[in-house]
């Protein structure tokens, strides 16, 4: 397929307004790159930039060696699924998915092969006589991919593809891009706000805020080693407990609570001796403790019973906490539950980065 190189790219709109800041990514061939982050944060203006639908204002971008930075979008051999699948409502399903080959003028045959190819590959057989209007919006989204396979991109690009879908159907149709990504062992970028998804699907994780790329890996590595608080509190549901404490005496002290430590995290925070810091601890690394000997006491304030977990609210100390306990759990308000930290990860306060081995 193809090797994309974004080389220091930068988009400054007209008014002055950066939203993408010195973007530098390597995709191998046959890689799936999912690009995460909020609202705003500039991942789908990126994508559109590697599509072409935006100019790069500055930077250099590499298609299998070649500049592409001025080419033409049509020019571009990459392929695009929207969030609104774009189908046009007058056509059968088959027609929508031979538009670009007509429009290049293929021989018909080849033309009808592709289709029925990409049909079979989608589950779509059945529905090549119809309207878009006549299917449901996971089968209009596949009709979407599917007009992108019979072009044969070097490049698949994804924009929120599964934004309009309910979660039944943003499960299964996640899972069929999965399949479908496998089956090709195509190139692709993945634009999403949905942290499920880019850790189901990538490769690779690009998650990023207000411009820049706060951290490049892979999904466990986002999940397991975040590069900085904003990583941290964004990958992962429930959200990581995030704790104000200070290093002193070999403990952290927090506010209302005091966590011993073993000696590998006394000498990772040898330097920050009397420095405030974040600490922060996953849900599900908080575990229930039946002789309480870390003193760690959650007083709870809900519960949320979730089958084999229960997600336990309330106060550490004067902190909010959330943890996700094994089981199903039976607290009331107020019910003191003694708790340990199984893992935890720290945090310099002023940048935020994370403190770590070396």
């Amino acid at each position: 397929m193809a090797q994309l190189s974004l080389q220091h790219i930068d988009k400054i709109y007209d008014n002055q307004v950066q939203a993408v800041f010195d973007f530098n990514l390597e995709v191998s061939d046959g890689e799936l790159i999912v690009l995460v982050g909020p609202s705003g944060c500039g991942k789908s203006t990126t994508l559109r930039m590697v599509a072409g639908l935006e100019d790069i204002s500055n930077g250099r971008l590499f298609l299998d060696g070649r500049d592409i930075t001025q080419t033409p979008a049509k020019d571009r051999d990459m392929a695009m699924v929207f969030q609104n699948y774009a189908l046009y409502g007058h056509m059968t399903i088959y027609e929508n998915m031979a538009f670009s080959l007509t429009l290049r003028k293929e021989n018909p045959n080849v033309i009808h092969k592709k289709v029925m190819a990409a049909a079979e590959i989608l589950g779509l057989t059945a529905q090549l006589n119809k309207k878009p209007s006549q299917l449901s919006g996971g089968q209009r989204q596949r009709v979407a991919m599917g007009r992108s396979i019979v072009r044969n991109p070097k490049v698949f690009l994804f924009d929120e593809p599964l934004s309009n879908l309910d979660a039944k159907l943003r499960g299964a149709t996640r899972r069929e891009i999965l399949l479908l990504h496998k089956r090709l062992s195509a190139t692709m970028l993945y634009v999403t706000h949905d942290q499920t998804e880019a850790l189901t699907l990538a490769d690779r994780i690009v998650c990023m805020s207000m411009g820049h790329v706060q951290q490049v890996g892979t999904p466990l590595e986002l999940y397991d080693s975040p590069a900085n608080t904003f990583v941290a509190s964004f990958i992962g549901l429930p959200p990581m407990n995030m704790f104000a404490v200070a290093f002193q005496d070999g403990k952290l002290h927090g506010d209302g609570f005091t966590v011993s430590i073993g000696e590998r995290e006394k000498s990772l925070l040898a330097n920050h001796v009397g420095k405030e810091l974040i600490l922060g601890v996953r849900p599900e690394d908080i575990a229930q403790e039946t002789q309480g000997e870390s003193g760690l006491v959650l007083s709870v304030s809900t519960n949320e019973n979730l089958g084999m977990n229960t997600l336990v609210h309330g106060s550490l100390g004067a902190v909010r906490v959330t943890a996700k306990l094994r089981g199903w759990a039976d607290y009331r308000s107020g019910d003191r539950v003694p708790v340990c930290f199984n893992k935890m990860h720290f945090f310099d306060k002023e940048t935020t980065a994370a403190i770590r081995e070396g």
